[in-house]
Order: C-alpha cells, then structure tokens, then sequence
C-alpha cells in the first residue's frame, strides 16, 4: 500500500553547497535521501519541490528543514548563497501543515546523543563525562558550531551559535603572516575565512603569496586532494594549518562550555580526509592552551562517522516541535 500523506514527513539539511533531502517514515527511518545542489535551485521551495518531482508521494503535510543560516524571524537570506525565502510562503507553497526550520550546526547537536559505535571516531582525550556539556564544530562551506546541554527534564538541548563568525586569531608567527595577509584582502578575517572550504583556499593563497610562488586557482578540493598526494608544498601546508586552526578553535569552544562530554567534529571536509586527521596538527591545536593543557587533555574529542546525522537531527526536531 502506498503511505499516506500522515504516514512521511520531509526531511533537509540545506548548506551553501549541497541540499539533502529524504522521506522519514513512521519508524524515524530515512528513505529516498537525495542530494541536489543548491545552486541548481532558486530557493527551498523549487529544491524541495524537484526532490520529491520524481517520487510520486502523496502530498506531505510535515516537514523539517536543518539550513545553515541562523533562524530569526520569518524571513531568512543565507550566508553562503543567494538564497532568500520566507518561511510561512514556503510553507504555504508546500501545501504544509507545518514546517520546523532549524539552524543546521542545532540539527546535528540533536543527533548526537544517539550516536554511538562506529558512527563516532574518538580522537584523543579521556572519557565523556554523563550529563556534561557537549559542543560541536564542522567546517563545510562555512564553519558551524553549537553546543548542547543537558535541561531539567533530563532532556537534551541544543543551542546554536555563529561562532565561526567570531574573529581568528594566530597561535604562531607563521600563522599571524598569514593572517596579515588576509587582513589586507578582507575587512574582517573570521574564523570561517580560514576553516571552511573558502577558507582553505584562503590559506593557500596566502601562504603561495608568502612563499612568493605563483598562486594557482585551486578549489578546496583541489587544495585537499595535492596535500593527501603530498603534492604542491602549499597545498600540503595549507592543509595542515586548517587542521591546527580547527583544532584551536575547538579547544576554545570547549573552555568556553566547559564541554566535559566531549567535542564532536562534523561538516562536509573533515570525515572526506580519513586517517589524515587523526594524524593531523588537530589534536595538539586543541590542547596546546598553556595552563589549561591538563584540562583540555582529558576531553574527548570526536569524528561524526554517522550517515546524515543532520537529517537524523531534523527528525528530533520535528517529534519535539
């Protein structure tokens, strides 16, 4: 028998990339998931409406929507694309009952405490501590970051920020040249500019510039690929500042929760790199806090292995809304 329009909801994790849609049955399980690029769609409404074009479905009346973008208010214009939409016309445009929109980097922190086994990588550090603060970082096409604390009725709650936005800042003289000449090229270097895709282009191109070679036009995936091929020396630098970059801002964001239950590395470049990242400048970025080694030391620290977890945190999402 065909389900019913009562019997899936919709689910997305939209970036400035990539759109992934699927179906959620009753059983919270994901069917149908499919990626299409955002680029390819005017808005949310055209990228929901082509995903579910070639499915045949009954029309849905629910659905949730991870968007990396913060949430406020009705309309919203994302960050890293051109995107512009209201949420109640998209719903109306939908046929929706309702429709949950939530930042992504929230979606993920609720698909967390159900991860376990071979969907989490731990890198370092000691146990989680039950209960403690939890926080998470994932560099993408922008760098998200939440956090999610345990509330009074022993439930968990996520609590997204923009932190990725908040200034970088150098931990070596190398690092501060590099930074210099960012500083030159754009009116405020964030984090994001220099742990994100764009942002290890962008550090490619400053240290090509640094070592007065000429700057080639490499993507990040290009970057990526001549680093792990131990390939073009800047590419291999670069990759290797973005780990130790990431690692640092981690091991800010855990001093600043006090995330004894652990860090949790999402996001669409970390979990492509493999055994690279294990082996990276990452972990010791992240403890390298002088006086606060000894406590950085003992939290652990973790790869998000699991397939679509921001979906999984957008079907949480919908069963709390």
């Amino acid at each position: 028998m065909q389900p019913g329009p009562d019997t899936l909801r919709l689910v997305g994790d939209v970036g400035g990339t990539n759109a992934r849609f699927a179906l959620l049955d009753d059983f919270g399980h994901l069917q149908a998931a499919r990626t299409l690029p955002t680029a390819d769609h005017a808005d949310l409404a055209a990228a929901v409406q082509a995903y579910l074009a070639p499915l045949g479905t009954p029309p849905l009346r629910e659905a949730a929507i991870a968007i990396a973008n913060p949430i406020e208010g009705d309309e919203l214009r994302m960050t890293n694309s051109p995107w512009r939409f209201s949420i109640e016309a998209t719903r109306q445009q939908l046929g929706l009952r309702r429709l949950c929109m939530l930042n992504d980097f929230e979606a993920l922190a609720l698909a967390v405490p159900a991860l376990s086994g071979a969907q989490l990588e731990q890198l370092g550090g000691g146990s989680a501590v039950e209960g403690a603060p939890k926080v998470l970082i994932g560099p993408g096409t922008g760098l998200g970051m939440a956090s999610l604390v345990r509330g009074h009725d022993g439930r968990w709650v996520a609590v997204p920020g923009e932190g990725g936005h908040a200034t970088a800042a150098p931990t070596c003289e190398r690092e501060a040249d590099i930074l210099r000449v960012l500083w030159r090229q754009l009116d405020h270097v964030s984090i994001e500019r220099v742990v994100s895709g764009m942002g290890l282009e962008n550090l490619y191109r400053a240290i090509a510039t640094l070592d007065g070679v000429p700057v080639q036009p490499l993507g990040a995936a290009e970057v990526s690929r001549q680093a792990l091929a131990h390939g073009d020396a800047q590419c291999v630098e670069a990759l290797q500042r973005f780990c130790a970059l990431l690692g640092s801002a981690a091991g800010n964001l855990a001093l600043t929760l006090g995330a004894h239950g652990g860090v949790y590395v999402g996001g669409g470049i970390v979990p492509r790199l493999g055994p690279y990242f294990a082996a990276s400048p990452f972990r010791g970025a992240f403890e390298a806090k002088g006086r606060y080694r000894d406590y950085l030391s003992r939290i652990p620290t973790f790869v998000i292995r699991a397939e679509e977890p921001a979906l999984l945190g957008a079907a949480q999402a919908l069963e709390r809304s």
